[in-house]
């Protein structure tokens, strides 16, 4: 198991190196193709691997791990050089403070603190392998699809300097980041490739170098090295309190056993790390600017790696998370960021800034399953997480395909696609199926969460989740009825065949995990339930587990039949049927249809163009309305409960 998961490290690395190397745009080509579907490959046999040797929890140290562990110190300094020079180069200087409080604390605990009990540096489970799974496809697919969008990018974007190769080297070295992550138990390790992934993010948001791209980049990093001091107080206290540097000996220490209350708070820290990356309010404007660059870097950070980073987190953190304050504090933060996400994201009418939100709306839902710690709450989270990275990622990449296209990503612009970009917009429709339909993934997540915060009696989060879901249907439902509309007029799709190879596996993988719902559930989700919480945090089934799952079996049945039913059986009619003009109708407008579906003649004998626009209604959920104070909310939370912690009413 330590070679297969060394390899998933190493071979992003090398990989990232090869693609800097290189500055011919065929040759790199190949080279990301041929190195994707090995990272691909690797990461799917290594699920096989370890599945088939019993899907048990195992921990083992890589290869020549001694050596690996100095590696990790060292790669902490040269990033917070890095971060100091380019903090200087660009006049952000106190943000190095930062990286260098943080890397002096981990330094000095690793090389000058006590001596900590020995334990295997890593462990592999099956969020493990969930994650690897997600990393390995979706993330390798984003990295397949930006080869041609970037292509395009610079064809449409002479103006910015192209540095292709920088771009796609840092998205490779952001997998072997999240390999490493979701695969340690090692906290010195996990504090590394976390970091290594917020300087990932920062050098991709700030890809074309223009004064926005800086200032984004930047707030990206300063947001993401304050949560991820987090790690230093866990660092610290772990060393001289537990004498360990595992991170579940820490987890079980706020639960049990002595010093109880330092556990608690070092959990907190952990989990303010999570919050900041998974760009919960107030640290949710890092992930808007993230949009300032190109696609590929949005699809990856929202989808399948850096934002994922802190929902797995939480979710290993959700067993010391239920029933405390500081459980209390991250629902509280999840639903309120679920909520107002969704709110601001009715009043937009860019795409990219839709699913930006959109993503934090869900990240808001994930973070506070997690905070609510049952079993049933963490089943729906690990649901979420599957469902969203394909789904967003999907969305994202249409989107982006889309406006290289038209040159436009407003949602106003996509009246009529499935008629312009019949392939595109059907992709998109998919994406946003299963972001919100029934009784498709997402949907079915929020059911069994809702159930959960039912079955706890948490009335906030009921509201929070009822209202939240309202509100996405909304926004959702405008944009689709722009892409359904009516146009009779055709554009020239100008998306390259490696774009439309990441794109259709990902709407294939959508409807697949739709589907296979139950398998996944019944095979990988329950026992992750099981062996995690009932086995390997409380020691057979203490402190109120049972491992249930959130949804029977038989209401998951009878969801995959409805899916059959309402969207498997009306698209293989409407391709089997060859009279598609025979379908066309004129649509009634305020006077007569002149026959193109676009223009109508008035009373007065008049031909005038008819405009459908939708409302955004930003006079009362624009983000000159809703965003500061939504900030100010979530940050007055954050200081009640810090209060209530150094008042010692943190149990």
């Amino acid at each position: 198991m330590g070679n297969l998961v060394a390899l998933l490290i190493l071979v992003p690395l090398v990989s990232a190196i090869l693609i800097a190397l290189v500055h011919d745009d065929k040759i790199r080509g190949y080279i990301v193709y041929t190195c994707g579907v090995i990272i691909m490959g690797l990461a799917i046999g290594t699920a096989i691997y370890w599945a088939k040797s019993g899907g048990e929890t195992v921990v083992f140290n890589l290869p020549f791990n001694h050596v690996v562990d100095r590696l990790t110190l060292l790669g902490d300094v040269v990033l917070m050089v890095l971060i100091i020079v380019l903090s200087f180069k660009y006049n952000k200087k106190i943000i190095s403070l930062i990286s260098i409080v943080q890397t002096v604390i981990v330094v000095y605990v690793d090389l000058f603190g006590p001596k900590v009990k020995h334990t295997a540096s890593m462990r592999f489970d099956y969020l493990s392998m969930i994650m690897i799974l997600i990393i390995g496809i979706v993330g390798i697919l984003i990295g397949i699809y930006a080869v041609g969008y970037m292509r395009g990018y610079h064809v449409h974007h002479k103006e910015y300097q192209d540095r292709r190769s920088f771009f796609l080297s840092i998205m490779f070295l952001f997998y072997g980041a999240m390999f490493g992550l979701v695969t340690t138990q090692n906290v010195l390790w996990l504090e590394f490739f976390w970091e290594t992934t917020s300087v990932c993010s920062f050098l991709l948001i700030g890809y074309t170098k223009t004064e926005e791209a800086i200032t984004n980049c930047f707030r990206a990093l300063w947001m993401n090295l304050v949560g991820g001091l987090g790690f230093a107080v866990a660092i610290i206290y772990g060393s001289y309190t537990f004498h360990t540097h595992d991170l579940y000996t820490v987890i079980k220490a706020s639960y049990s056993g002595k010093h109880t209350e330092i556990g608690v708070f070092v959990v907190a820290a952990l989990a303010f790390a999570a919050i900041s990356k998974t760009a919960q309010f107030p640290f949710s404007k890092w992930l808007l600017g993230a949009m300032v660059a190109p696609t590929p870097s949005s699809a990856l950070l929202h989808s399948a790696t850096m934002v994922k980073a802190g929902v797995y987190l939480l979710i290993r953190l959700s067993p010391a998370l239920n029933v405390t304050s500081v459980g209390k504090m991250v629902y509280l933060i999840g639903g309120f960021t679920f909520f107002a996400g969704s709110l601001l994201a009715i009043s937009q009418s860019d795409g990219k800034k839709v699913l930006a939100y959109s993503t934090i709306s869900n990240l808001g839902l994930m973070a506070a399953c997690a905070g609510v710690g049952s079993a049933e709450c963490v089943w729906a989270a690990v649901f979420l997480m599957i469902f969203h990275a394909v789904s967003k990622s999907m969305c994202f990449q249409s989107v982006g395909a889309i406006e290289n296209t038209t040159g436009s990503r407003d949602i106003e612009d996509m009246q009529g696609l499935l008629n312009r970009l019949p392939k595109l917009a059907m992709i998109l429709l998919i994406g946003m199926v299963g972001m919100y339909l029934a009784p498709f993934g997402m949907l079915i997540s929020k059911w069994a969460a809702l159930k959960s915060v039912v079955d706890e009696h948490s009335v906030i989060m009921i509201l929070f989740i009822c209202y939240g879901s309202a509100t996405t249907m909304f926004y959702w439902t405008k944009w689709m009825t722009k892409l359904t509309g009516m146009s009779e007029a055709k554009a020239k799709d100008v998306t390259q065949l490696n774009e439309y190879i990441s794109m259709f596996t990902h709407a294939a993988m959508a409807i697949l995990i739709c589907v296979g719902l139950p398998f996944v559930s019944a095979k990988v989700v329950t026992p992750f339930i099981n062996n995690y919480y009932v086995k390997d945090m409380f020691d057979g089934g203490t402190y109120g587990y049972t491992g249930t799952e959130a949804m029977s079996m038989a209401n998951l049945t009878v969801m995959v039949v409805m899916i059959v039913a309402i969207v498997v059986v009306p698209l293989v009619n409407y391709y089997t049927t060859k009279d598609f003009e025979g379908r066309k109708t004129l649509a009634y407008m305020n006077g007569i249809n002149t026959g193109d579906n676009e223009s109508f003649v008035d009373a007065f004998g008049e031909s005038k163009k008819l405009k459908v626009s939708n409302w955004y209604m930003e006079e009362y959920f624009g983000e000159k309305k809703l965003f500061n104070p939504s900030v100010l909310i979530s940050a007055a939370l954050i200081i009640i409960m810090l209060g209530m912690f150094l008042g010692g009413a943190l149990v």
